[in-house]
């Protein structure tokens, strides 16, 4: 059962750090969109402005919350604990 859990987890792991790559790609992109739409200034802008605010960014949102779950799911399956204090041993 271990071997099952740590292959899903492994799985799951690749498809989280590609997940958050495309997410925060796409999230750098938006600043372009933005940085276009001052660059044009007027009625286009606001539409570009829009547009982004709108429609891209909750997609963006989603996928990354989406992305955080398969994340947590492959910790869990993994039976790794991450921020949790460890008793470090004394050096001597």
């Amino acid at each position: 059962m271990k071997r099952i859990c740590k292959k899903i987890s492994d799985v799951l792991k690749t498809v989280f750090g590609y997940g958050i790559m495309i997410s925060l790609f796409a999230g750098g992109l938006t600043f372009f969109g933005y940085v276009a739409a001052l660059l044009i200034g007027g009625e286009i802008a606001a539409a570009i402005c829009t547009v982004i605010y709108k429609h891209i960014i909750p997609v963006i949102i989603y996928l990354a919350v989406i992305m955080v779950l398969l994340g947590l799911l492959a910790m869990y399956l993994a039976g790794e604990k991450a921020l949790t204090p460890e008793k470090k041993k004394a050096q001597k």
